[in-house]
């Protein structure tokens, strides 16, 4: 938990956003696996942290605009809950904590509600994600739990993104505390993927690096030499020398801030002249990419971007030909780059996301293309300085988009399917870093973690 101060300030420059009413922010519960004592690791939501800094199950936090007034709701530990999880700060002093003067028991917050919309306030609440959350809020608030998300306030719902979506001098500091983790996390991988290893040996030494060193993970591990899946997360596959690992995880630091790093190196440790070739056109599209960042630049500039140094180096490789540009233009470059170039990091990984991305990733001005892989770029709006953002391009030869492509005639005039055809047993390559948008451009975040080809190759074969 931060110093109080920062909640206050976060809390106040909230207030002035919104022009009346109350703000509910429900925090998280527990989650059972599969009987109620036996939950899975519990997990704040992030805007209840964001604002509160308390990180613990059933806590409810109320901002009341008009009286300009801050309340903190939960339940103190009794003499039961004591024998088991031991003696428990009460309600008023965790409010203190995070500079709140006003605490409740939670048995008091529905009638509070009540009370509050028979006088015809606005009662503001963002969308929710879980389930519980949203059976709670029909309880509290009398909305039908399956439309509760479409009563969420818009007006609340942008000025948190706003906020949330530049970073802080201490925000930075613990994303890059995470970016620690990930280095332990990614060179460790790359010293393991040896020949006859089972890719959940790796795999589960890298979890527990993120649980030994922070909060653990931010997201399920991806880990497989079947790159071409973009999101793989089984890990059953024997590692075979010549095989590429495509590995994208990251960790929270203890404030459950999020890294999001992806590296592709070779089992054995050697890449192949054919894995060279497109290793090197991935890395220099990311290369150029984040030198292409600076405030005001749309992020989808920069996607596109990315793209046309992939399509030019597969022109080169001989996969792709014609008019680049054109090519680009048309989205056929999206058939080895079908998603976007990367997302919003903070709190979340995919930060901000529960409040969907047309209320933060676009705007009046940048609409969400409908083109195959444009469409997948989640963030494509103007750059400013604070914002954190992940650089993550890829090339993946997908068999079965690969063959329905090849049988629609699809971009024949761009795509050379004779060639590509012989690199359906390639896999992937993707490369990701954390990225800082500055005042005048962009700085990596964390400490550099081996992604050319020399740097993998010495450290894979070590």
């Amino acid at each position: 938990m931060f110093e109080k101060e920062i909640y206050i300030k976060r809390r106040n420059s909230l207030k002035k956003k919104i022009k009346e009413g109350i703000i509910l922010f429900l925090g998280n519960g527990e989650s059972p696996m599969n009987y109620t004592d036996n939950t899975y690791r519990f997990r704040q939501d992030s805007t209840f942290l964001y604002y509160f800094g308390i990180d613990e199950p059933n806590f409810v936090g109320i901002i009341d605009i008009d009286e300009n007034k801050e309340i903190l709701f939960g339940n103190d530990f009794d003499i039961d809950d004591i024998v088991w999880m031991g003696p428990q700060k009460s309600v008023k002093q965790k409010a203190r904590l995070s500079g709140i003067e006003n605490s409740a028991q939670l048995s008091n917050l529905q009638q509070y509600l009540i009370n509050n919309i028979k006088k015809g306030r606005k009662i503001h609440f963002i969308p929710q994600y879980r389930h519980e959350n949203m059976l709670k809020l029909q309880i509290l608030l009398g909305i039908d739990a399956l439309r509760i998300n479409e009563y969420a306030s818009q007006v609340l719902i942008h000025a948190v993104a706003d906020q949330r979506a530049v970073k802080s001098k201490e925000e930075v500091e613990q994303i890059e505390k995470a970016l620690e983790i990930s280095y332990e996390m990614h060179t460790s991988a790359m010293k393991m993927a040896k020949p006859g290893v089972i890719e959940k040996e790796i795999a589960g030494y890298v979890e527990g690096l993120a649980y030994s060193m922070g909060r653990g993970l931010s997201f399920p591990v991806i880990l497989s030499k079947h790159g071409e899946t973009l999101h793989n997360h089984s890990h059953n596959n024997v590692l075979r020398k010549g095989d590429l690992v495509v590995h994208d995880s990251g960790a929270e630091s203890m404030e459950h801030y999020a890294s999001d790093i992806t590296r592709t190196f070779p089992v054995g440790g050697k890449f192949s002249e054919r894995q060279k070739e497109i290793y090197n056109i991935v890395l220099s599209a990311q290369l150029e990419a984040i030198k292409f960042i600076k405030p005001g630049r749309s992020y989808r500039q920069v996607h596109l971007k990315a793209a046309s140094v992939i399509a030019e180096g597969l022109k080169s490789a001989g996969l792709m030909k014609g008019d680049v540009k054109e090519a680009v233009r048309n989205g056929a470059h999206a058939l080895f780059f079908p998603h976007g170039l990367g997302h919003l990091l903070g709190l979340d990984v995919h930060d901000l996301e529960n409040f969907g991305e047309g209320n933060f990733g676009y705007d009046d001005k940048i609409k969400r293309s409908s083109q195959f892989g444009l469409k997948s770029l989640r963030y494509a709006k103007a750059l400013a300085p604070g914002i954190v953002i992940t650089v993550e391009p890829g090339i993946y030869f997908i068999p079965q988009l690969i063959d329905k492509w090849k049988a629609e005639k699809k971009f024949r005039e761009f795509i050379n399917y004779d060639k590509v055809d012989k690199y359906k047993d390639f896999g992937g390559v993707r490369i990701e870093d954390d990225v800082l948008v500055t005042k005048n451009g962009a700085r990596v975040l964390g400490k550099k973690i081996p992604k050319t080809i020399e740097e993998l190759e010495a450290l894979s074969s070590a």
